[in-house]
């Protein structure tokens, strides 16, 4: 377990990580018509139980989905891949020196169940590598299982984000699975294809990072 002054540093990385590496998502985003995006209305002003219960109802409709396709995959090796702040942990939602930071408890439940069933679980994240260990343990404290985690290295800050991403998810097409759904709240952590279908958790216009 991190000690005190390791948590202080990675407080100071995760805030500098917030400034510096999460920008904004573009404003519009057209889905390849061949993916299924799930998501909610975006509000204007929004608290921590709205955005709760918005979570919810996506999640409530991702499932049944990922369920059928988990239960019959046969031997094909399946794989879900997930983005890190507000999709996986409610980074917004506390301040970056508390940590762990919680995990959005919907989504667990939801990896949790297709992990049980065989579904590898990736993490895809913008954050740098620096907090990299921290990540995976803040991850893992949060109850996640977590078969890979993918940061950006220095190169990889001067590229966009969606680039970024979406060559992290063709690499792990490559080694033999198949991305059954690629979960995010921002359409940067979606677009460019290489996942049977997207899940689109609320971000309300760009407000949460």
């Amino acid at each position: 377990m991190p000690s005190a002054k390791t948590k202080a540093t990675a407080a100071v990385a995760l805030g500098l990580t917030a400034l510096l590496v999460i920008g904004p998502a573009p404003a519009a985003f057209a889905a390849d018509p061949d993916t299924h995006v799930l998501s909610t209305a975006a509000v204007k002003d929004v608290d921590y139980g709205t955005w709760r219960r918005d979570v919810a109802a996506v999640v409530a409709e991702a499932r049944p989905y990922i369920e059928a396709r988990s239960e019959n995959a046969g031997h094909q090796r399946q794989a879900i891949v997930l983005d890190i702040d507000n999709s996986s942990l409610e980074t917004d939602f506390h301040p970056f020196w508390e940590l762990p930071t919680p995990a959005v408890a919907d989504v667990r439940e939801l990896v949790r169940e297709a992990h049980a069933r065989g579904v590898a679980v990736f993490f895809v994240t913008a954050r740098p590598g620096i907090i990299q260990s921290l990540t995976d343990w803040n991850l893992k404290q949060a109850g996640y299982p977590v078969d890979g985690l993918y940061v950006r290295s220095l190169p990889d800050l001067f590229a966009e984000v969606s680039a970024y991403k979406t060559e992290k998810r063709a690499e792990i097409e490559a080694k033999g699975y198949t991305i059954i759904a690629n979960i995010g709240n921002n359409t940067t952590d979606l677009v460019g294809g290489h996942a049977e279908r997207t899940v689109k958790l609320p971000d309300y216009g760009g407000k949460l990072s």
